[in-house]
């Protein structure tokens, strides 16, 4: 597992959080992620949706692909499909994948970059493995989270970012021993990369076998911790967590100064985890909109869902380049 890499003795240290002061999250819930068949036919572990919405509030979705070896011929993508009123996010931490999009954005996205689609007012785009992982085969692990827009950004013009690995903020926990990287949002003062309508943090985090983490955490954020491979605890009471399972956190014990998160690594970590356990710590600042859902669509309301397809079926959300054309979309196919 690549992702970024760094000597942790040489990075910008988080502090240690005051234990008396700190109030610690508590986990408030453990899913499991259920299996899913998304595009044209890869396997996604998907946590959320599952869990309630204001739990993950302002996140709509986590998918978790791979990791995975593939063999010739079969790593697969997706269509050209429309979305309209939120964010896809992809990081891909092994291998490679390939985007484009009907405003012209896109690119490719390898071991340890991100594509940050703002959809926003209505866009096509495309995912593919690129040709030489289709035809070599090879490994791939990534993950794609859809991040909720304020009502009022539903309707801004559609954005790209492109996140390269080497643009992604590196910190070290506190005793040297974890290494911390911040895509988007602001741990302990330091800032990732990601722009953003909605406040969030993004985090991905290798935790050293046996090693403690502390991150100091906005108190009106959310707070989540999927577990992308390995093993460890989560919260002061120190709730189990192994791959494919995600911990939404509550509030703390008591109000200390500031809000923490804790987390530690097991001891011993399974051969895929050899570099420590392997986990995203997500949260952002809720919206406590209301949320119409159907497809590729979030708005919030129905009316602005069937708008949404009208729009869609009339060619307002761009035009796929003509040469695509006879690769029907997902949803098109659905109509």
């Amino acid at each position: 597992m690549p992702a970024v890499t760094a000597d942790t003795l040489t990075l910008p240290r988080l502090p240690k959080l005051p234990d008396a002061t700190t109030g610690w999250r508590r986990v408030a819930k453990v899913v499991t992620a259920q299996k899913h068949l998304e595009g044209e036919g890869f396997q996604v572990r998907r946590p959320f949706p599952g869990v309630d919405l204001p739990l993950a509030d302002p996140f709509l979705l986590l998918d978790h692909m791979g990791a995975v070896e593939y063999a010739p011929g079969e790593a697969k993508g997706t269509p050209w499909h429309p979305h309209r009123g939120f964010e896809t996010v992809t990081y891909i931490i092994d291998g490679a994948f390939q985007h484009r999009d009907t405003t012209g954005g896109g690119g490719r996205i390898a071991d340890g970059g991100t594509q940050w689609m703002t959809a926003a007012s209505g866009i096509q785009h495309i995912e593919q493995p690129p040709p030489e992982l289709v035809a070599k085969g090879g490994l791939f692990h990534g993950v794609q989270l859809w991040v909720n827009l304020p009502r009022a950004q539903k309707w801004v013009d559609p954005r790209y970012q492109d996140i390269r690995a080497g643009d992604v903020t590196l910190l070290s926990s506190a005793d040297g021993a974890s290494l911390v990287r911040v895509i988007a949002g602001s741990v302990g003062g330091f800032d990732g990369p990601g722009v953003t309508y909605t406040p969030i943090n993004y985090v991905h985090a290798t935790v050293a076998p046996g090693a403690r983490l502390e991150l100091p955490w906005p108190r009106d954020f959310t707070a989540l911790v999927y577990v992308l491979s390995g093993r460890g605890t989560v919260g002061a009471e120190q709730v189990a967590l192994d791959e494919g399972r995600l911990a939404v956190l509550g509030g703390s014990h008591h109000a200390g100064d500031q809000d923490g998160i804790v987390v530690q690594a097991a001891d011993t970590q399974p051969v895929s985890s050899k570099n420590g356990w392997e986990i995203l710590i997500l949260g952002g600042l809720p919206l406590r909109e209301p949320v119409a859902r159907y497809g590729p669509f979030v708005m919030n309301t129905k009316d602005e869902i069937v708008q949404a397809f009208e729009d869609f079926q009339a060619g307002r959300m761009g035009q796929v380049p003509a040469a695509e054309l006879p690769h029907r979309s997902a949803t098109d196919q659905a109509l």
